[in-house]
């Protein structure tokens, strides 16, 4: 399975997820991770927010790390360095997550294409929320 680019499928997907783990998640309203998760919750979507060093950020729980979720998640979306992103798809696939978003300037092509390789659909180095407005919004 490829890294996902067309439109038609990003557009299913995001029609599809309700529930987002946004891993690297702000509570800084200024940071870009606060704004795209902010976007989302407004337009319906359930976020999680997965940040080691903040109890609560939108105003909801915060776990300190994607392991200790588990509640059944629909989306993994990544604001942390890439060189995170191969942890963090080792976790998706042994939760059984679907679908991983790695934010803009999140790209490492290995751990992107071993992800697709297990089944997940991977959408690299795009904003959730911008495409989300450009397709659904």
């Amino acid at each position: 399975m490829p890294i996902i680019t067309d439109d038609v499928t990003i557009r299913e997907i995001l029609a599809q997820v309700r529930r987002i783990a946004v891993i690297g998640l702000s509570p800084d309203p200024s940071r870009p991770s606060y704004g795209v998760a902010k976007g989302m919750m407004d337009a319906g979507y359930e976020i999680i927010p997965v940040n080691p060093n903040a109890d609560r950020i939108l105003g909801l729980q915060t776990f300190a790390d994607l392991k200790y979720v588990t509640d059944t998640i629909n989306m993994v979306t990544v604001f942390r360095d890439p060189r995170h992103v191969p942890s963090i798809v080792e976790l998706c696939m042994e939760k059984g997550v679907r679908n991983l978003w790695l934010q803009e300037g999140v790209v490492h092509h290995e751990a992107a294409r071993e992800a697709a390789e297990h089944g997940i659909h991977v959408i690299m180095d795009r904003c959730m929320y911008k495409e989300y407005m450009r397709l659904l919004g």
